[in-house]
């Protein structure tokens, strides 16, 4: 059978990074995949590393060939790979565990042929966010190009690493990378393929962590006239795109940015700055857990990885909403409540203590995600939280209850039909048994 996904890695001289790269592939959360590994003509020790994790895993392919460039490396895999989408990577770089997941999801969340995602940018132990398209939902192709033409030289657009492909079109349209051109190669192919696609989503989560500096041509050792004709041809098909997918007035309107692009990418700009705006340290741009912690055993160990392995489904959610992690679980919590609770009761259920449950909730209402009038019951002498959700919070919401959907497939996966049938009613008995105790 098939696999869904078919992840591709080009790999040169990768000796120091290129375990990196495939460990975090095959800790993937999303396991149907196939994993295309092409040695290209290595003289360090990378084709054996590869050979090795193809000799623990079955979903590893490694091919050993004579060393022949980047884009030949990914034609010769496009060549044997077997699965319905197409992700690719770059041997000096990895991605979170939730990448193949978020782009299949955002593929089959409707009809869509490429998805495009967010990514983290390296430098050094510095990292930040990047991403373009804030919207989310289908975009056609001519929405798509539009917010190309914001930005033409953007690597978020000009990148294979931070997409998702249908393999049929790569297929059907006998598309490859062009050997002969080493300088916007992926580009090229992108907008090939993006000529082909009808439908497009962006997702606002990053999931790539982007470590490669690539030099400019000038360090490639080419000919002058060489070089001028790569570009030359480059700035040809791009013209070429923009004319398809834009009509004449419309591309009338593009065509200072069009030039823009020609401009940046003339001098290599297509490689984002070392300087990183509202950068952090790698290793806080997401939730992190302590391994002995986790390896802890007792009542308060169990209760710390139940709840991080939520936080860890949360997060993603709250990346993609622009919230905090803690926004993100406040909100799931006020969901969930059945109730009108105090205050006090609102902050216990969540967690929190009382004052960061009022800075929280502070966030959320001005947000527009939640809306609490203030009412009283009877005789009560407190008042309690009348709690709605604006149509604007419907999005956010949906992104939540998947998060929670993804804890509970994480808990119960290991579990048989049987065992899981076992499971639930002993769990039931359980919380009865808590319930009556704490009443």
């Amino acid at each position: 059978m098939s696999p869904t996904v078919s992840i591709i890695v080009p790999v040169y001289n990768a000796g120091k990074t290129i375990g990196r790269c495939i460990d975090s592939i095959l800790n993937q959360e999303y396991k149907d995949f196939e994993l295309l590994l092409v040695d290209d003509g290595s003289t360090d020790d990378s084709g054996a590393i590869c050979d090795a994790r193809a000799d623990r895993d079955s979903r590893v392919r490694v091919f050993h060939q004579a060393n022949a460039g980047v884009s030949a490396s990914r034609n010769l895999a496009l060549d044997h790979a077997k699965g319905t989408y197409l992700q690719f990577l770059d041997s000096d770089d990895w991605i979170t565990t939730d990448a193949t997941r978020s782009l299949v999801r955002g593929m089959e969340g409707g009809p869509c042929d490429m998805v495009v995602s967010d990514f983290y940018r390296v430098v050094g132990d510095r990292v930040s966010q990047k991403g373009d398209i804030e919207e989310d939902g289908i975009m056609t192709r001519e929405e798509y190009a539009a917010h190309m033409m914001e930005n033409p030289a953007d690597f978020y657009y000009g990148v294979l690493w931070n997409k998702l492909y249908r393999r049929s079109i790569v297929e059907k349209h006998h598309l490859r990378m062009d050997p002969e051109i080493s300088w916007c190669e992926d580009f090229m192919f992108n907008l090939e393929y993006i000529r082909y696609a009808e439908f497009f989503r962006a997702i606002q989560i990053p999931i790539y962590y982007y470590v490669k500096t690539k030099g400019s041509l000038a360090s490639q050792s080419m000919s002058i006239s060489k070089t001028v004709k790569m570009k030359l041809t480059v700035f040809e098909d791009y013209h070429k795109f923009f004319k398809t997918v834009l009509d004449d007035e419309e591309y009338e309107k593009c065509r200072l940015k069009v030039y823009r692009f020609l401009l940046d990418a003339a001098g290599d700009g297509s490689v984002p700055p070392a300087v990183l705006p509202n950068s952090r340290k790698l290793g806080d741009e997401r939730m992190q857990v302590c391994p002995h912690v986790l390896d802890g055993e007792g009542v308060l160990y169990d209760a710390f990885r139940e709840r991080k392995l939520l936080d860890r489904y949360l997060e993603t959610a709250a990346l993609k909403n622009d919230l905090t992690l803690s926004d993100a679980r406040l909100l799931l919590a006020l969901w969930e409540l059945n109730f009108q609770p105090t205050r006090r009761e609102a902050a216990d259920f969540a967690n929190l203590p009382k004052s960061a449950f009022s800075l929280s909730l502070q966030r959320l209402t001005a947000r527009g995600l939640v809306k609490v009038t203030d009412i009283r019951q009877g005789k009560e002498r407190s008042w309690r939280m009348d709690i709605t959700f604006p149509q604007a919070a419907g999005p956010v919401l949906a992104d939540l209850r998947i998060a929670r959907q993804n804890y509970e497939s994480a808990r119960l996966e290991a579990l048989q039909p049987g065992e899981l049938a076992q499971y639930t009613r002993l769990a039931g008995k359980i919380q009865s048994r808590i319930r009556d105790t704490l009443q």
